[in-house]
């Protein structure tokens, strides 16, 4: 299928502007899905929301702006919704934990089409919802471009005792990850061919549609990180900046070095080969972010079924912790926010 650029929905409706604060409100809490789990006393609509807490609370969020963590020719509100969603739950995933409630902030300009807004919720709502986490709350904002924020709070997992930290890989463990690597990378280079008429063939369209699909609102199985802490993983975190820079911060706060296999890691290069070449490929499998599967160290046989070892934690010796791919240093790859 031909990549078809996104348009901003609701041109010839109201504006956010015109409906005013309450108006969006009215939209937004329409969509919000029930929570399943008895979890939220007090939900929308009050100053706060009010929760049952099984104790100690997992806690993170994640910001997206428009033009910079997407470009609405590429990217729907829906898409935004589900992407922003799932950075928030990788993070608690990869701590050994599962969501319990969500809190969105938007900020937009008063022009902003009503309709994308509500198309926004139905995406962070569809994903929150599958992933069983109730919408509890946030705040609307004006400003001059949009911002979509998502505070996510969280419980550890039955069976998890403790957070995995990034700091507790040692020595003699493997390295695996639990999914594909490369595939938002992938789609996001496909985005760009696309611009410059340069999409791929048509017996190679529809996988390249799946690659910009994960681009756009990734899926990564979360389940994978109470999994991981149940097999007594040391250290963990989501990829969220690639492989070579996600590692490397397990490796600096592990105080370890990981060598990475360069078998097993052109061995998950080899599918986007198909529509990238294998030099693109193998760079998005190691450099690309946004994937939000989940990288951890495991004890020998402890790794568990369905993940892929693509490395091996050392001892760093005399040199300083970090990771080396093809017997040398890696110094610099993967998303910078700053440096790019």
């Amino acid at each position: 299928m031909q990549h078809q650029e996104s348009s901003e929905p609701g041109a010839g409706g109201p504006t956010l502007g015109e409906v005013g604060e309450a108006g969006v409100l009215a939209e937004v809490f329409a969509r919000l899905r029930p929570d399943r789990h008895g979890r939220v006393l007090v939900g929308p609509g009050d100053d706060t929301a009010y929760l049952r807490t099984g104790g100690a609370v997992l806690a993170t969020t994640d910001t997206v702006v428009q033009g910079r963590d997407w470009v609405d020719r590429w990217s729907g509100a829906a898409d935004v919704g589900a992407k922003v969603v799932v950075q928030n739950l990788a993070d608690i995933a990869a701590m050994g934990g599962v969501g319990t409630a969500l809190l969105v902030t938007l900020v937009a300009p008063e022009t902003l089409p009503l309709s994308w807004a509500v198309a926004l919720t139905e995406g962070l709502a569809a994903a929150a919802d599958s992933a069983g986490v109730p919408v509890v709350g946030g705040d609307l904002s004006s400003g001059e471009v949009v911002m979509v924020s998502v505070t996510a709070l969280g419980e550890l997992a039955p069976g998890v005792s403790a957070p995995v930290r990034r700091s507790g890989a040692v020595p003699g463990q493997a390295l695996a990850v639990s999914g594909p690597l490369g595939r938002s990378a992938a789609g996001l280079e496909l985005l760009r061919r696309g611009d410059a008429d340069r999409w791929p063939p048509p017996e190679q369209a529809e996988r390249a549609g799946d690659y910009v699909g994960y681009h756009c609102a990734p899926d990564p199985d979360l389940n994978q990180g109470p999994v991981a802490a149940v097999a007594g993983a040391g250290a963990m975190i989501d990829v969220s900046d690639g492989l070579l820079r996600d590692a490397g911060r397990v490796a600096t706060a592990s105080g370890v070095r990981i060598d990475l296999d360069a078998l097993a890691v052109a061995e998950l290069a080899v599918p986007l080969a198909e529509v990238l070449g294998g030099e693109r490929a193998l760079e998005c499998v190691l450099t690309g972010g946004e994937e939000h599967v989940l990288l951890a160290t495991f004890l020998p046989g402890q790794t568990p079924p369905g993940w892929t070892e693509v490395g091996l934690v050392g001892a760093p010796g005399e040199e300083e912790p970090g990771v080396w791919w093809r017997g040398e240093r890696v110094r610099r790859g993967g998303w910078d926010h700053f440096g790019g």
